[in-house]
């Protein structure tokens, strides 16, 4: 395997920082192993982990914990399968008093169809949660408005959705995930609805800090190289945009230089 390039520049989540902007999840595998294996084919620093899904109630039993490692991996705590602000708080606390992060990756759901973010409960679980010392990274709408009172309500990012959680469809609405860039001065992290990796390139190209994905790596025929496959998309998505797209022109621009070149018929005359 060749090697993947580094990242040329370091970002930040409260006070932790890392270097790959690429951000896993650990649902929908078919093993632990290939769990792992997936994670670091990935190179992904922060993992999130379903708080309510771990078999707490069973610790003797294997746990995909056991299977992170730990001294290099961030693990994100996330609060899925909350429905209302409370027990979204109580998911978070339980995740601190275990032990795993101070770090949450905040999530209310507000319909199980279309598992789109209860905003309105959404942004009072975050007050709640920065009021206690969480570094919340809440799951929210592509809406600017919303993620602006997030970030002022303290939150260390805001993690607008591409499309429907588990969806594959990509940003459908890039414009808004732009608007939404503009209107915060913290991370915007691209979350939910990620399917290849040019939707995680088309992400970092607009400009987003980072992107959070599960369904499309753990999902895929071969999880592992597509975890490769958006390490690389992630890397080169962001080199794109700090490198600067030229401008969108409708007519065409001659690539080679006129100036000092002789017409064709004149040079066949000579």
């Amino acid at each position: 395997m060749e090697p993947v390039m580094e990242q040329a520049n370091q970002w930040r989540i409260g006070s932790r920082t890392f270097t790959s902007r690429l951000i896993v999840g650990t649902g929908k595998y078919a093993s632990f192993p290939l769990m792992r294996e997936a994670i670091e084919a990935s190179g992904a620093e922060v993992v999130t982990v379903a708080v309510r899904r771990l078999n707490l109630d069973r610790p003797d039993e294997e746990s995909l914990l056991d299977h992170l490692d730990r001294s290099r991996i961030t693990l994100l705590p996330n609060t899925a399968a909350c429905y209302t602000a409370e027990e979204a708080i109580r998911t978070a606390r339980l995740g601190r008093e275990l032990g795993l992060s101070e770090l949450v990756k905040l999530e209310v759901i507000g319909d199980q169809k279309t598992l789109l973010p209860d905003t309105e409960a959404l942004l009072e679980a975050t007050r709640v949660l920065v009021k206690e010392g969480f570094v919340v990274m809440p799951y929210t709408n592509d809406d600017p408005i919303m993620a602006k009172k997030l970030e002022n309500a303290g939150a260390a990012c805001v993690m607008p959705l591409a499309a429907p959680i588990g969806s594959g469809q990509g940003i459908l609405n890039p414009l808004n995930i732009r608007l939404v860039m503009e209107a915060v001065s913290v991370p915007v992290i691209v979350d939910a609805g990620v399917g290849t990796a040019s939707d995680a390139s088309v992400a970092m190209e607009l400009g987003a800090a980072g992107v959070l994905m599960n369904t499309a790596i753990a999902g895929a025929q071969d999880p592992v190289k597509m975890a490769r496959a958006m390490r690389l998309a992630v890397e080169a998505g962001r080199l794109a945009y700090e490198a600067g797209r030229i401008p969108r022109k409708l007519y065409a621009t001659a690539s080679s230089p006129t100036a000092g070149v002789l017409p064709m018929a004149e040079a066949r005359n000579r």
